[in-house]
């Protein structure tokens, strides 16, 4: 490339560390087409004077000299499919590791810039092409489930990259309800070859997640490509190959081969939105809980929640204390178990002492009659735990249930995606009355300021959300890849009875070269390693595409 600019932030400390007007000059063979700095290139004003200079000299290169590549991706995205992008890690690499104002410290400046420079300069410009990009496996989403699995294959030597629609790596964690925190322990929470640091918290809060996320790419290596949307895809029988359409944030749509697509969004993906016809009456703000972020603006103001799961306790509790009054309407029975100790009795095993991997193998050994027992045993345990929540719940109205045949928690989960919450602290609110209950078949219909009961008294609201799940993988398969594949695959998640396994979950299914992977942290990193081996076997030729009808 011979048009290349510079452009170098003098914030963070890096203005006073090093000489900044040095720095711009050390690229000199070859001379750079433009230099420049900026106080905070992050900042709006900072990122758009870099786009007015690739557009005004055409640049063809651009070095950003700045903080690590793990670090501000959304704000220094460019925006410019055209012009490569390299990023010098100023701030981490130099000022925040080396004294400031010292000789060495300024050497090890230019010479990563000089680096840079190189490393751009050598690079042929992309040429714009319409042939389909080939890849061995598509990952669709880069949560838990998509780096497990893309970690696992790229270990076994299969070519692999990850899509995922937000702009940044673990955005899928970040940019949901600032109160969000995992609700069982971080032992049992680990990565595939990554375990988190022993001083990590009981409970991660989401925003740890998400740097974890972006430093875990990095260092396992994975290629994933953020801002980009899969759109759909169709299968070619005869080649053995997807014809995948990804759309980037740029407007620009991108065709890929892969053989594979993973489906690793998770089996919450689509917000499910009941049919209420009344809803459309009410005159305040309606939000899904997938969308719901902050209780701020809320404070003062009248609140329902709909739906009484994980997430409609944990934003009901989230508005009450920042000062909303808070009303929650109850849909249908619910499971309540404390998140200590009673959540975690499944994971006693994780607490014990024995190696990460052993415990794995015997949560993945265990037969689906055995585990039915094993947890009516530990269902039976968390209500002599729990007895006394579970009466002050049932005294104020609350619905409550022990999933089918008493099995818990776990299996309401395995079987339906939720319908249960761990309580750490909504559940007590309600049994004293701090934040309202009311049954949904009370409800007569939502009027303009709220929602009139049958006894015709109103619940006022400024805002409901429904908090009301997710559509499963089918509804997404169907949308993605058509009626035909959708019936040949057929229903995802939930227990097959013949095989006594998730449906077509971890393994292979009707149709050739598309795989799923979801669940919890620990099920991402069990069963991405069984995934992975029977994709790798696959490409070996060592079993065949469709797994044999029992």
């Amino acid at each position: 490339m011979e048009r290349v600019g510079v452009f170098t932030c003098s914030g963070c400390g890096i203005g006073e560390a090093l000489d900044i007007e040095a720095l711009s000059n050390a690229a000199e063979d070859p001379k750079p087409t433009c230099t420049a700095s900026h106080p905070c290139l992050c900042a709006p004003e900072g990122i758009d004077s870099v786009r007015k200079a690739v557009d005004e000299e055409k640049l063809e290169g651009v070095i950003l000299a700045a903080c690590s590549s793990r670090a501000k991706q959304q704000e220094l995205q460019l925006d410019r499919a055209a012009t490569m992008v390299e990023r010098v890690s100023l701030r981490e690499q130099v000022v925040w590791s080396h004294p400031p104002n010292e000789e060495d410290t300024q050497m090890l400046a230019e010479d990563l810039l000089q680096m840079g420079m190189a490393k751009v300069t050598r690079a042929k410009a992309a040429t714009p092409t319409s042939e389909p990009v080939e890849t061995g496996v598509l990952v669709v989403g880069g949560g838990q489930a998509g780096l497990a699995i893309a970690a696992r294959l790229t270990q076994l030597g299969v070519d692999t990259l990850i899509v995922d629609r937000w702009p940044r790596i673990g955005d899928n964690w970040r940019r949901r309800y600032h109160a969000l925190t995992l609700h069982n322990q971080v032992q049992v929470n680990h990565l595939p070859y990554m375990p988190f640091p022993p001083n990590w918290p009981t409970y991660i809060p989401k925003d740890k997640l998400a740097g974890w996320f972006e430093a875990y790419a990095e260092i396992m290596d994975l290629n994933f490509w953020t801002g980009t949307e899969f759109a759909g895809g169709s299968y070619d029988q005869q080649a053995g190959a997807w014809s995948a359409a990804l759309k980037r944030t740029d407007g620009t749509t991108r065709q890929m081969r892969p053989r594979h697509i993973v489906m690793a969004t998770g089996v919450s993906g689509i917000p499910n939105l009941p049919d209420i016809p009344s809803l459309a009456d009410f005159a305040g703000t309606v939000l899904h809980s997938g969308a719901y972020s902050d209780a701020d603006e809320w404070t003062g103001r009248n609140v329902i929640v709909l739906g009484t799961g994980n997430s409609g306790h944990d934003i009901a509790q989230d508005l009450h204390s920042h000062g909303a009054h808070v009303t929650m309407i109850q849909r249908s029975p619910t499971l309540i178990v404390s998140v200590e100790p009673s959540a975690q009795l499944p994971y006693a095993l994780y607490d014990e002492g024995p190696e990460l991997a052993d415990c794995d193998l015997l949560a993945a050994s265990m037969p689906l009659k055995v585990a039915r027992k094993a947890h009516q045993l530990i269902t039976a345990r968390s209500r002599e735990l729990d007895r006394d929540l579970l009466e002050r719940l049932a005294r104020v109205g609350f619905r409550l249930d022990f999933g089918a045949d008493d099995t818990g928690w776990q299996f309401k989960y395995l079987e339906r995606g939720g319908g249960y919450y761990f309580n750490v602290g909504c559940s007590d609110l309600i049994a004293d009355g701090e934040i309202g209950l009311v049954q949904f078949a009370d409800i007569d219909r939502f009027v303009a300021d709220g929602a009139r009961r049958r006894n015709g008294d109103t619940l006022p609201a400024d805002l409901i959300v429904l908090a009301t799940g997710f559509k499963g993988q089918d509804y997404l398969v169907r949308r993605l890849f058509g009626d035909d594949i959708a019936a040949r695959v057929g229903p995802v998640w939930g227990f097959d009875e013949d095989s006594q396994e998730l449906r077509n979950m971890w393994m292979r299914t009707g149709q050739p070269g598309l795989w799923f992977l979801a669940g919890s942290f620990a099920q991402c990193r069990i069963y991405s390693k069984y995934l992975g081996l029977q994709i790798k076997a696959y490409e070996e030729g060592l079993i065949p595409p469709v797994r044999a009808a029992t």
